[in-house]
């Protein structure tokens, strides 16, 4: 069918981007989102709910990996021998060929002994 020129302003009509709709704070003179909480006062609606943040407290990021020992994982069952860990292996591809023509696996010779 055809797309014509208006049919794809017409969707494209949604896509404009709006301005984000500050407030200047009546009390610190701070710019802010209408209906949260003023960071740096920690006032809300008059009233004080978070403690007021320091204008120079910041977070010292730290980069690289950590430098704590990590302590060593250990498998408790990595070298126990299964037991029928032999009859596996003599079976091989030619047994597996020889039982039924094609293996029971839908992948290849990869498994469903």
């Amino acid at each position: 069918m055809r797309h014509t020129r208006g049919h794809t302003n017409n969707r494209r009509s949604h896509h404009a981007l709006s301005a984000k709709t500050t407030v200047k704070d009546k009390e610190s003179g701070n710019i802010r989102l209408p209906h949260r909480l003023d960071e740096a006062t920690g006032m809300y609606r008059g009233k004080q709910i978070a403690p007021a943040r320091s204008p120079h407290a910041k977070k010292e990021k730290v980069k690289g990996p950590s430098t704590a020992p990590i302590a060593p994982h250990i498998h408790e069952h990595a070298h126990e021998e299964h037991q029928n860990a032999e009859a596996k292996s003599s079976k091989g591809i030619t047994g597996k060929v020889a039982t039924g023509g094609r293996p029971k696996a839908r992948s290849g010779f990869g498994g469903g002994v």
